[in-house]
């Protein structure tokens, strides 16, 4: 009976860490955070989008696994060869500041997701927010922020 109830909890246990996996727990709650933002379960940057098109065509743009570059531990996507190449040269130039995470909630000091349709291109560099009001709150001392963000990072991934 001992060893049936001990198997029952170890089972009870796997099904609530599969559920709060499911459920996607901020990535703050986990532990120590990746380099780069990828969705939970995926090893992509940037959702897929192109990190070339935001500063060519000055929009985010869908990018192709099948011109994909492995950078910091993740998996890059991009529209065209030519992108691919430009950013396999310089991916320091072109890969969002703060792994993609959200440069507002860094510059709190903690972790977001950054996602990729709130961007902003400062200074040469590619910045993303979690979500419109966010950015909204980034845009109203962006230095300030990044000042503070520069700051934190990347220890915050530690926290």
């Amino acid at each position: 009976m001992h060893a049936f109830l001990r198997a029952t909890q170890v089972w009870l246990a796997m099904i609530f860490i599969a559920a709060v996996s499911a459920v996607g727990l901020p990535r703050s709650a986990m532990a120590k955070e990746a380099l780069v933002y990828t969705r939970v379960f995926s090893s992509v940057a940037l959702n897929g989008f192109d990190a070339v098109g935001y500063f060519t065509q000055n929009r985010p743009v869908r990018g192709d696994a099948k011109f994909a570059f492995d950078y910091l531990g993740a998996k890059w996507h991009f529209a065209s060869q030519e992108n691919r190449d430009r950013f396999a040269a310089a991916p320091q130039n072109f890969a969002p500041q703060y792994g993609g995470y959200c440069a507002w909630a860094v510059s709190q000091g903690y972790t977001a997701s950054g996602d990729p349709m709130f961007w902003k291109i400062v200074q040469g560099k590619l910045y993303l927010n979690f979500d419109a009001d966010v950015q909204k709150k980034w845009e109203t001392d962006i230095p300030g922020f990044i000042q503070k963000a520069n700051a934190n990072w990347p220890d915050v991934l530690g926290k």
